[in-house]
C-alpha cells in the first residue's frame, strides 16, 4: 500500500511527541502565597468594594501593589 509522504510525514510526528509527552509527569504551579493572611483579607475586601469586577487583572494588580504597599510579603509555594 501506498502512503502519501504527507501522511507519512504526519505518523512520524506523532510518534515523535507521544515519545516527548511520556518523558515528564506535569508538576505543580508553584504561586505566590501571602505572608500575612490578615492584612491580605483586609486589603482584598478594600479591593472588591473599589472595584466593580473583581477577579480581573486590574483588580489583582492592585491588590498586589496595595498589599506590599501595606508591608506584606510574598513566599513561593
Amino acid at each position: 500500500m501506498l502512503v502519501s509522504p504527507k501522511r507519512a510525514r504526519r505518523g512520524v510526528k506523532n510518534v515523535a511527541a507521544r515519545r516527548r509527552s511520556r518523558r515528564r509527569k506535569p508538576t505543580a504551579k508553584k504561586r505566590n502565597i501571602p505572608t500575612n493572611k490578615k492584612l491580605y483579607a483586609r486589603v482584598k475586601a478594600a479591593t472588591r468594594r473599589k472595584f466593580a469586577v473583581y477577579p480581573s487583572a486590574y483588580a489583582n494588580a492592585y491588590l498586589v501593589r496595595m498589599y506590599k504597599k501595606a508591608g506584606g510579603k510574598y513566599r513561593r509555594g
